[in-house]
């Protein structure tokens, strides 16, 4: 594995970056700069993410058969999930941006000749598993609630999950359920994929960075968290269009927050 940086960096060296300690204000901060590179050729960014609303109205059109009703909202919700790795040609951007190079949007794909592009894979089939493994316990927490039987329609599945006393106990267990997935994900992956691609340390490294980062800064990650969970909601309502702004400037910014929390390397 360590000939694919996965386990280690390049040079078969496990290294611990250094971990800064930040505030709530440079999460804003750090907002603020995504929103900034998003400005500065927003068409670019808006065809990049065009697959983040396509995609979420196919998983919505995907889900309108009677059996597969109750995977609406685990399948929207557990999106964001693969976020992170789904957002890494906008982290290229900034970091070009930032280092005074070319931005044109056709360097977003540029990461694949990263020498970290095998750990930064292996992440992304991290994040899909565990997309999998949150379909499958929301899958079996409706089983548990509402047993086998599948609404007739989207109507009657509303009515059950905003009508019923078993709708009201899926959306608490169901909400319960998914923060957890959020928090897991969310500590392990914050800094994970802009570190991979700004330095080849490996993917085991990079979520390590990631889970000392969120311990060390516990009320400016969840604040970051909220963020998401804000802008994700706002963007899925007009049919998921509002991804194609809110996705790129979460990317920006994530870029961002990754350059606060974690030291650059001693030269």
């Amino acid at each position: 594995m360590t000939a694919f940086h996965v386990m280690s960096g390049a040079g078969d060296v496990y290294t611990r970056p250094v971990v800064n300690k930040i505030s709530v204000a440079d999460v804003f901060d750090a907002l603020r700069r995504g929103l900034d590179d998003f400005r500065e050729k927003p068409s670019h960014y808006v065809f990049l993410c065009l697959m983040y609303p396509i995609a979420g109205i196919f998983l919505a059109l995907a889900t309108s058969s009677a059996n597969l009703l109750p995977m609406i909202f685990p399948l929207i919700s557990g999106f964001a999930l693969i976020g992170p790795v789904a957002a890494i040609g906008l982290y290229e951007i900034s970091r070009r941006r930032e280092a005074g190079l070319d931005t044109s949007w056709r360097h977003a794909l540029e990461v694949t000749r990263s020498p970290a592009f095998p750990s930064i894979i292996a992440g992304g089939l991290l994040l899909f598993g565990f997309f999998v493994v949150w379909l499958v316990a929301a899958q079996t927490l409706y089983s548990n609630v509402f047993g086998d039987v599948f609404p007739r329609s989207i109507s009657l599945f509303f009515s059950e999950i905003f009508g019923t006393p078993e709708g009201i106990q899926l959306i608490i267990w169901g909400h319960l359920l998914g923060l957890g997935f959020a928090i897991i994900v969310l500590a392990t992956t914050v800094v994970t994929f802009p570190l991979l691609l700004d330095r080849d340390v490996g993917l085991v490294c990079a979520m390590e960075t990631s889970v000392r980062a969120t311990v060390a800064n516990p009320v400016p990650v969840f604040c970051w968290g909220l963020i998401i969970a804000v802008s994700l909601i706002v963007g899925t309502i007009p049919l998921f269009v509002g991804l194609a702004l809110v996705m790129p400037v979460l990317g920006h910014a994530s870029w961002h927050l990754y350059r606060k929390l974690v030291a650059p390397p001693v030269v």
